[in-house]
């Protein structure tokens, strides 16, 4: 699959046989030199897919978590997602990367046998469908919300006790939007997407959900925690969407928090440094 006419140009190409990431670095530089594209990505099958953008520079390995089903269409999916995310916009690195992402979901989804629903959830739909199965079966869903700016050691002190309460975490965190109208036109520092992404990344959060508005109490009352937590700040206070969360049974709780760790003194910090420097 070739995208012409950008300076992102990638040509992707598979590969059959043994998986050396070596032998398929050497290959993907052959391809570069003699096609007319910028950069080339060989999909290595389950151990995900390299790219390369110079002959002398460093690959990009892109490893693939494990996947059991059919991999017919793989293949398809990998492409498609990579022109998707460069369409929007993204560099390379991140096509692939969300490509071999986009072909293992596809795979343990149950590859062309599943519904088309399974293998995209919404990033809406699927921690609500997976808050159904816990509670369906006799479980606790806790919930956690903020906007997690710039991830910090007191961030994974509230997230890992709050695992512990219940048997699935669910975080729930501000847009950019709603961070931008409650913390001010700088912040967030990061996105949304990224912010998403590296809480999902921690063992200790399960599934993550993104609501717009300033306060969680629409995306509370989809997703109905038995256990809404909030950090030892709080208490002691009547923290303001508790009503709701007792209104169908479930518990408000805090947990206690390390002091002087929150994103805003970390920022006033990074430019007090930048400032003597």
């Amino acid at each position: 699959m070739a995208v012409p006419n950008t300076d992102e140009a990638l040509h992707f190409t598979g590969h059959d046989g043994p998986r050396d990431l070596a032998g398929d670095t050497a290959r993907a530089v052959q391809l570069l030199a003699a096609w007319p594209v910028k950069q080339v990505a060989v999909t290595r099958g389950r151990d995900g897919a390299v790219l390369v953008a110079d002959a002398d520079g460093h690959p990009l390995a892109v490893p693939a978590q494990p996947a059991v089903g059919d991999t017919c269409g793989a293949g398809d999916q990998l492409a498609v997602t990579a022109a998707m995310t460069l369409a929007a916009g993204r560099l390379p690195s991140h096509a692939i990367a969300a490509a071999v992402d986009a072909a293992t979901d596809y795979v343990n989804a149950g590859g062309p046998t599943a519904p088309a629903a399974a293998a995209h959830p919404s990033d809406a739909t699927a921690p609500l469908e997976l808050a159904a199965r816990i509670r369906a079966r006799g479980g606790r869903v806790v919930g956690a919300g903020g906007c997690f700016d710039l991830l910090h050691a007191g961030h994974l002190s509230l997230l890992h006790q709050a695992r512990h309460l219940g048997d699935v975490l669910i975080v729930c965190i501000n847009s950019d939007a709603s961070v931008r109208r409650l913390k001010g036109a700088d912040r967030p520092v990061v996105g949304e997407r990224e912010r998403a992404a590296l809480l999902s990344a921690l063992d200790c959060v399960d599934d993550v959900l993104v609501f717009a508005e300033d306060t969680p109490e629409k995306v509370l009352a989809e997703l109905r925690p038995d256990i809404w937590v909030k950090g030892g700040d709080y208490a002691g206070r009547r923290i303001a969407e508790a009503d709701l969360v007792e209104s169908w049974g479930g518990e408000v709780v805090t947990v206690p928090f390390l002091e002087g760790h929150s994103t805003t003194t970390r920022l006033q910090h990074l430019t007090q440094q930048a400032g003597t420097r």
